[in-house]
């Protein structure tokens, strides 16, 4: 199978980090379609079946608008950093309840040298880490397997910042949880090396991480009540 990125794709990235400013953009803007956004777009539209393979509630949508790959302009509104463009390019596999409800998701991101798939809840608000916390606490033994099982150990990681100083007021400490209970994030993420990410195997890589991701993912859905 082809390869999605190439050598190009990084290199747009890098040429972008080091020109971050519109008229560079619109005059290089060709050179971002053709070897960021569509071979990304690409790659979601192959990943569809795979990911129905895990989850028939998740999507891989590469339509331009509305789709699963985020916006390359950053959001500078309440940011110092007034630069108007990513250096990266990312991806979410999204709930099919996502737009109306928080829900965890899958995640990909493009970027040399710190390429890497993810899963789970980033920033969830403080109602959603409630329902979580109090999960875990109710189904020990499933949230063991989900986070601690020796396939997700080996390949991913939990995310280990943005963590309260101490277990959070009515939950209690020495449950063996003290780490889950004090995070602001269950997110859990895999490195990709750029030669797998510009290889002709990385479909088949991105099969075998969201098959590992998925009992995660699974078990944060259930602490929400959504589908899986």
């Amino acid at each position: 199978m082809a390869a999605y990125f190439t050598d190009k794709s990084f290199g747009f990235l890098r040429a972008l980090a080091g020109n971050n400013n519109r008229p560079w953009f619109q005059a290089h803007k060709a050179d971002y379609e053709a070897h960021v956004r569509e071979p990304f777009q690409r790659l979601l539209g192959d990943l569809q079946p795979l990911l129905a393979g895990v989850s028939t509630h998740y999507r891989a949508e590469p339509k331009t608008v509305g789709g699963s790959l985020f916006r390359i302009q950053r959001d500078t509104r309440f940011a110092n950093d007034k630069t108007p463009y990513k250096s990266w390019q990312g991806a979410r596999l999204f709930h099919e309840r996502s737009r109306q409800v928080t829900a965890p998701s899958f995640y990909l991101h493009l970027q040399e040298g710190r390429c890497f798939i993810g899963g789970g809840l980033w920033r969830p608000d403080t109602p959603t880490l409630r329902r979580i916390r109090q999960f875990i606490l109710d189904n020990p033994d499933s949230w063991k397997a989900a986070s601690r099982g020796e396939a997700f150990r080996t390949r991913f990681e939990l995310d280990q910042g943005n963590m309260l100083v101490r277990v959070p007021r009515g939950y209690p400490a020495g449950s063996g949880f003290d780490d889950d209970l004090r995070r602001k994030n269950h997110v859990a993420v895999a490195s990709l090396d750029d030669v797998v990410m510009t290889g002709p195997r990385l479909l088949e890589a991105l099969e075998r991480d969201l098959a590992t991701l998925a009992p995660f993912v699974d078990y944060l859905c259930a602490a929400l009540d959504l589908e899986f």
